[in-house]
């Protein structure tokens, strides 16, 4: 069996934590590198449930998107839920890696899982990464359709091809309008309507639309349509494209290793109801 240093050797090849932004918390949360790996359980997020999961299957490491500590943090006291997280992986030998902003913009990264779980042809990255000669890295993806179908169409292959969540799909703009080109990005994406525009695509799929940039951006000429999925939903496509990259990598190596995803729901949003649709003050 590998160390859990040479493990995450292996994953930081995939997504070099060099190229996660600034502000991100990737890498390697907690684990004794001389440990033994033999399984390893993806996940979309650090939280509770995903380490009682960890200590059940018998994990010896968990690789998450999210960050446990996103902004820092002066404790790792039991007190506290992240605390507990870190106590309940240290306590079962459980390692913790994060592999978040540096696994979005990799080549395949977050979007192009998302554009795979959607059955896209990918053509290349909605925001180019710079740094890439070969035009392959970047933040989100521009992707084609195999046959063209309508906005309500394409909105109903989300809802059917992503994880079921409360959210569900919603969408903006022209049900009957044709769908050809769409721009996919997982996780919060309504910091990319200028990049989606300048694509000239005709639908743009992500997580986290808020009120008011969605209402401005429709305010300009040309809008693609908006496709709104559940953040969770978006990204954990990649924990079964990543947990196929590393189960390459096992083989090629001749580690034996035991590689799982977890199928745990943990988007926060529980239910969803939805009333019949009237105008404000229409007469019931």
């Amino acid at each position: 069996m590998p160390r859990l240093s040479e493990v995450i050797a292996a994953l930081d090849a995939l997504w070099p934590p060099e190229r996660a932004e600034s502000w991100d918390a990737v890498g390697t949360v907690c684990g004794d590198p001389d440990t033994a790996v033999q399984r390893v359980l993806f996940a979309v997020d650090p939280v509770q449930e995903i380490a009682d999961e960890a200590v059940k299957l018998g994990a010896d490491l968990v690789v998450t998107h999210h960050p446990l500590y996103l902004r820092g943090t002066t404790t790792v006291a039991a007190g506290h839920f992240k605390g507990r997280v870190v106590h309940t992986l240290i306590k079962n030998d459980v390692a913790l890696h994060v592999a978040h902003t540096n696994a979005d913009t990799a080549d395949p990264g977050v979007s192009d899982a998302l554009a795979l779980a959607l059955d896209l042809r990918v053509t290349g990255p909605l925001v180019p990464d710079p740094g890439d000669p070969h035009g392959r890295r970047g933040l989100g993806r521009i992707c084609e359709l195999d046959v063209p179908e309508t906005v309500r169409e394409f909105a109903a292959r989300a809802a059917k091809r992503l994880p079921a969540t409360a959210q569900g799909i919603r969408f903006a703009g022209d049900p009957d309008a044709p769908v050809r080109t769409v721009a996919v990005s997982g996780g919060s994406g309504d910091g990319l309507f200028e990049q989606v525009r300048a694509a000239g695509v005709d639908a743009f799929l992500t997580a986290d639309l808020r009120h008011h940039p969605v209402s401005e951006a429709r305010e300009h000429a040309r809008l693609p349509a908006l496709v709104d999925a559940a953040h969770w939903a978006t990204e954990w496509p990649w924990c079964e494209q990543a947990a196929a990259q590393l189960d390459r990598i096992s083989d090629r190596e001749g580690w034996n290793l035991r590689v799982h995803v977890s199928k745990t729901v943990t988007d926060p949003w529980t239910s969803h109801l939805s009333a019949p649709f009237s105008s404000p003050g229409a007469p019931n």
